[in-house]
């Protein structure tokens, strides 16, 4: 027997949830994909410097944002139709991959605000190792690679130097940031910080996010319980 009152109120409420839960579930799919293929970070991302890749720890973030949609897709689905069929066999499975999702998000986050400078420090320091070569008087062989590894890192960016450049570099610098007014070499231009406001912006976009996510689970969860309560003292459920 279907339930009634208060209990049918919170199926629909659970049904409306697991519907937004599946939404955001494609929303961050699709932030996840478009992380992935966005110009500015592909292009970095895809430099090689002396038998080196550039740091791929921004990328493994992202492809793990692409599973936890794909998964949060999977699992909405799951509990849309387990509220409106009332079964409490998969309301109950329902249940138990949003625990873990919950978990694996609340790790995932400590995780994230733990290493939350990892990912532009790599890059600066892949810049920067590029950098010391490109201005190397002595014309190592790799000189001419490490040039065109700046050239990618100045144009994507549109910055050039490292903000605190030395006088060797002022010198080569129409050279290394042919696009860029010399006249503002310095600080305003500077590659680092241009590398720190790159993956801050995205990782507050990731952050804001998980958040959303986490208030809809914690909903989720109330209602899924209340639900399962519910059909199990309706009558004619035994």
């Amino acid at each position: 027997m279907a339930v009634a009152g208060c209990t049918k109120c919170i199926k629909y409420m659970l049904f409306f949830f697991n519907f937004i839960f599946w939404l955001a579930g494609g929303v961050i799919l699709g932030v996840a994909l478009y992380l992935r293929h966005d110009s500015q970070t592909s292009n970095l991302l895809i430099l090689q410097f002396e038998g080196h890749q550039a740091p791929g720890t921004f990328y493994i973030s992202v492809y793990i944002l692409i599973a936890v949609g794909a998964v949060m897709m999977l699992v909405g689905f799951l509990g849309c139709y387990g509220a409106i069929q009332e079964s409490q066999c998969l309301l109950g499975t329902f249940f138990f991959f949003l625990v873990i999702l919950f978990a694996c998000e609340v790790a995932a986050a400590i995780w994230g605000f733990m290493n939350r400078d990892t990912i532009s420090k790599e890059l600066i320091n892949f810049y920067d190792s590029a950098y010391i070569k490109a201005v190397d008087v002595s014309g190592t062989p790799s000189k001419d690679s490490a040039i065109k590894v700046l050239d990618v890192f100045h144009t994507t960016l549109d910055c050039c130097g490292k903000g605190d450049d030395t006088p060797l570099f002022t010198q080569v610098a129409s050279t290394l940031c042919p696009r860029q007014n010399l006249a503002e070499l310095g600080r305003s231009l500077s590659c680092h910080d241009k590398l720190i406001e790159l993956f801050s912006e995205k990782l507050y976009l990731i952050g804001l996010a998980a958040l959303v996510v986490a208030v809809i689970m914690i909903f989720e969860m109330i209602f899924t319980m209340v639900l399962c309560c519910g059909i199990r003292n309706s009558p004619g459920v035994y």
